[in-house]
């Protein structure tokens, strides 16, 4: 597969910023990405992050026979693995010529750089040596792969350790971690790699490429050296004349990276060994940060009670005070009952009951207009009409009918007019109820053929509260 090419929107982006001294990750020129080294359970196992870029290796050994040219020397051996997990543009089962190139340059750095001791492999001279096998496993391509597998490669072999051996005659013993102690290989010194990318026919110049970086140089260098200002191994790719001054120029950096680097390998490696020998847990669980949300452990935490013993004193120096006789009134209601004290009145509801007022104020009038315009459109095509409506209405107030629905309802007014001359008489609440008026009245509205004058409105119901 394929990777997906950058745009020529990406290009010119990157490109103006190289030219202005900026980097999308907020580096200067000459930085280099944070560098994380995590060293596992077991020995010879370790995992370096630079930046995104993310690698793991891991140092195994075996005892096989030595080479006819050099019986007194081991055997290290370098393999340098490129995933599709890393990047889409490796492919699984072969190596590119990416690859190949990835390898020759870690062999050159560590291996023709004997930067292990390889005559302290020897078990026994032309029978017995020990293979050292460094496998480099790329877990993530954000650029600079090759700084960060040096880094790997030589940090897992200053912490590995090899099985004990004794000779005795011809019987070679390999001991167990249990029986005897490993022993550590014997490491001259730490070279590491540098990259540089240059740009423009090397015009501009980066440390520490990034995957997007190194897709738009236009040349590259990589650049071994150990803590000691010694070159190891030199390798330029891509078609670019520079001149000695920039060659120069990007050794004096590399002096300085490394000498960094080389600090934090041994910084690393000196907190793991004071870890194991004090018995702490590590690894890569120890190393990951850890995000709780919630936790079982709660921090001691001082808590300043001066406001609150004074506020407890006082509350007591209050309990002490003699309580004061209310003058409770009580008021006979009946025999055997007297009311104590009398309750307020309630005003919970009074806005609302007020803003319902207004509301059934605003519809009857909107109801006389609608009424009023009815009244002149119909003339008296529908006299016969009301006067039905008129007797109906009539006989269901007689007859004390009430609605309690919000539907509307027609009220007639009983005038002098449709009462025949007849005025009702002033009512007396005090009076007895004398049903003979109701009959008298309803008589004479049946009896009456002229049209009642009546007004038609709206009417809410009462709402249950």
């Amino acid at each position: 597969m394929k990777e997906t090419p950058l745009s020529n929107v990406e290009r010119d982006f990157l490109l103006a910023a190289i030219r202005s001294g900026k980097r999308i990750d907020g580096r200067d020129t000459y930085d280099y990405r944070n560098i994380k080294i995590t060293f596992g359970l077991e020995r010879g196992c370790c995992e370096v992050q630079l930046g995104q870029t993310r690698v793991l290796a891991q140092v195994s050994c075996e005892a096989v026979e030595p080479r006819n040219a050099r019986p007194t020397e081991g055997q290290l051996y370098l393999n340098l693995e490129l995933s599709p997990m890393a990047s889409p543009g490796f492919e699984p089962g072969r190596l590119s010529e990416y690859g190949v190139e990835l390898n020759r340059l870690l062999e050159r750095c560590l291996k023709d750089s004997r930067a292990v001791d390889m005559e302290s492999l020897c078990i026994v001279a032309g029978e017995k040596v020990w293979q050292i096998r460094v496998d480099v496993h790329v877990l993530n391509h954000d650029g600079s792969i090759l700084d960060c597998g040096s880094i790997a490669a030589i940090a897992a072999l200053s912490h590995f350790r090899r099985p004990d051996v004794t000779v005795v005659g011809e019987t070679v013993t390999i001991h167990t971690p249990e029986d005897r102690d490993p022993v550590p290989l014997s490491v001259h010194h730490m070279p590491v790699c540098i990259s540089f990318a240059f740009f423009e026919q090397g015009k501009y110049l980066l440390v520490d490429p990034t995957f997007k970086e190194e897709s738009v140089m236009e040349g590259n260098m990589v650049m071994a050296m150990n803590a000691h200002r010694e070159l190891c191994t030199v390798q330029m790719t891509g078609g670019m004349l520079l001149l000695k001054d920039q060659i120069l120029r990007c050794s004096q950096i590399a002096v300085i990276k490394v000498a960094e680097v080389t600090e934090l390998i041994k910084k690393a490696l000196s907190n793991d060994a004071k870890a194991r020998s004090e018995g702490k847990k590590c690894g890569y669980a120890e190393s990951l940060p850890r995000r709780r949300i919630t936790t079982s452990v709660a921090e001691p935490q001082r808590v300043d009670t001066t406001k609150s013993v004074e506020m407890a004193q006082d509350v007591i120096d209050r309990a002490d005070e003699p309580v004061q006789d209310l003058d409770v009134k009580s008021t006979l209601l009946d025999a055997g009952f007297r009311g104590i004290g009398e309750g307020a009145a309630n005003t919970w509801l009074i806005p609302d009951a007020e803003n319902e007022v207004e509301e059934d104020e605003d519809e009857m009038e909107d109801a006389d207009e609608e009424e009023e315009v009815d009244a002149m459109d119909d003339g008296t095509s529908d006299v016969a009409a009301r006067r039905n409506q008129t007797s109906v209405s009539q006989t269901r107030v007689a007859e004390g009918y009430h609605s309690d629905s919000s539907e509307e309802a027609e009220t007639v007014t009983l005038n002098e007019e449709v009462l025949g001359g007849y005025k009702r008489p002033p009512v007396d609440p005090s009076a007895d109820l004398d049903l003979s008026v109701a009959l008298k009245t309803s008589q004479i509205v049946s009896s009456t053929s002229g049209p009642p004058a009546k007004k038609k409105t709206k009417r809410k119901g009462k709402k249950n509260k």
